[in-house]
């Protein structure tokens, strides 16, 4: 049975601008193969196989010839399997996905064509620039940097450009700047028209340099601009001073670590994208459901509910974990009707709202103690479950107990430390990291541990934690604490960076 290929356009790196239909067919892939310009996150909407077929080399990967990359997916095709080949951009625009279409044809393999932001679309906007602006611009021309023909002659008509009543932009021209720039002055296109570089665009590492065309190349020289970068030509590029957004977003240019257990944390990654930061996957830890003793105390605690009268969560997990046991046990939220619920904090409550619950008590201030001084008035001779992680302080028990209520700890997760630190590590070197977030004490010992570095007074990465508590023992491990969150989140972790780095407080969106 014959599958089918889908060249599917990955948008120009943020990964929020695949296509609807892209990330629905990442979702069903078996087999994706992605070009060296995709964005890494994206691969994250996928649970098929994935690999790396880039043409040019980045650092030790290998390098796939056009022709091996097609018969790669006549191959899995062939097999049966729904192949993605994911392409930056659009896979028609300056793309071979044309050439890719023709050889399944020709190999009498099914496929679909799924459009992409292309690059110019991206670097335009997410610089600042309109190509067609009603008092500028009435076309945009995209143009080739670099040709392949069999004559070695030009098919670029530079007379025609020079005197193209719109904006110009040239893809893969950064190697050949300055001949690009020669040729439209010396076939008549004014010396000073606004121009500029677009390099890496809509990314967090986003650079954007503006000059005369006469000047450009020297400035882009002088900057040290990389690809993939876009040649901008025209009037547009004036707009930059008043249109510009993305280099103003509150983390733009900020690489984060993010330390929360890895299948746990789309909701930051999404947050730090948004802003305009990087996130570096760190986890420290990795969430597993109860060992057979724990689970089977914990089945019988759900069978025995009616017993209690308050239901305690102290972590978004416990919240998570407990009501999918609930799940699997046959009930629902409707086996909680005579219970009170007390939850540690917003993000905690805002996990219960996901399950359609309210919490009776939310404490103004996050952490075992403010909840505890809330409850101890009201439980009194009171019986309270509380659902927690295998490694959670029994700080709460004991206050609590101490009030005179009757408190059972019964594990619905455990905390298991993340074991493959080498690489870890090695991600941690290669990438440039200017802020690491650290999310309970346990993580603030284990980044100690793993990354010594970070002890060091001459570090350059910073760390903002969630709490005192963390904060306390993120010093005892000798880390310097830059910054700390005014809530316990995730989101206030980053805003604490956003107002630590003079960025403006990060908005809803």
């Amino acid at each position: 049975m014959t599958g089918k290929v889908f060249l599917v356009g990955a948008g120009p790196g943020d990964p929020g601008l695949i296509t609807v239909r892209g990330a629905e067919l990442l979702s069903h892939a078996d087999v994706v193969f992605y070009d060296g310009l995709v964005n890494p996150l994206l691969l994250s909407l996928s649970t098929g196989r994935c690999e790396r077929t880039a043409r040019t080399r980045s650092g030790n990967q290998t390098i796939f010839p056009q022709d091996e990359i097609n018969r790669q997916l006549i191959s899995e095709a062939r097999a049966g399997h729904c192949v993605v080949r994911l392409k930056g951009g659009d896979p028609y625009v300056f793309g071979r996905g044309s050439e890719e279409a023709r050889a399944l044809l020709d190999a009498d393999v099914p496929f679909e064509i799924v459009p992409g932001i292309t690059a110019a679309t991206a670097a335009g906007v997410y610089a600042g620039f309109s190509y067609t602006h009603r008092d500028h611009s009435s076309a945009v021309a995209f143009v080739t940097g670099t040709e392949t023909t069999a004559s070695g002659s030009s098919r670029v008509d530079y007379d025609a450009l020079s005197h193209f009543p719109g904006t110009l932009v040239f893809y893969m021209g950064l190697a050949r700047v300055q001949s690009i720039c020669d040729r439209l002055i010396d076939s008549g296109m004014a010396p000073d028209t606004p121009s500029a570089v677009v390099s890496h665009a809509s990314l967090p590492d986003q650079r954007v340099v503006t000059a005369e065309l006469s000047q450009l190349a020297d400035t882009v020289k002088q900057k040290s601009m990389r690809a993939p970068s876009l040649i901008v030509v025209g009037e547009c590029v004036n707009q930059r001073n008043t249109t510009s957004w993305f280099e103003a977003l509150p983390l733009f240019g900020l690489r984060i670590g993010i330390t929360r257990a890895e299948h746990q944390s789309d909701d930051v990654v999404h947050t730090v994208v948004r802003a305009g930061g990087q996130p570096v996957l760190l986890p420290m830890i990795d969430i597993l459901p109860p060992d057979q003793q724990q689970q089977h105390n914990l089945e019988t605690t759900i069978d025995d509910l009616q017993s209690y009268d308050w239901l305690i969560f102290t972590s978004a997990n416990a919240v998570r974990e407990f009501m999918k046991q609930l799940w699997e046990r046959g009930q629902d939220a409707r086996k909680l009707h005579q219970l009170k619920i007390a939850v540690m904090g917003a993000s905690t409550a805002a996990e219960l709202e996901r399950w359609c619950l309210h919490a009776d008590i939310v404490p103004e201030q996050s952490g075992s103690e403010s909840l505890a001084q809330v409850l101890k008035p009201i439980v009194s001779g009171k019986r309270c479950l509380w659902p927690a992680a295998d490694r959670a302080r029994n700080t709460l028990a004991e206050l609590l107990t101490s009030a005179g209520a009757a408190i059972r700890k019964v594990v619905c997760y455990r905390h298991v430390n993340v074991s493959e630190s080498d690489e870890l590590r090695q991600r941690f070197s290669e990438a440039r990291v200017d802020w690491i977030g650290i999310s309970s004490p346990v993580i603030a010992c284990q980044v100690a541990g793993l990354f010594p570095q970070l002890t060091e007074k001459n570090c350059s990465t910073k760390i903002v934690s969630i709490s005192q508590l963390t904060t306390d023992a993120a010093r005892d491990a000798g880390l310097t604490v830059h910054a700390q969150a005014a809530k316990a989140s995730w989101t206030d972790m980053l805003r604490a960076i956003a107002v630590t780095t003079d960025h403006s407080m990060m908005d809803n969106s």
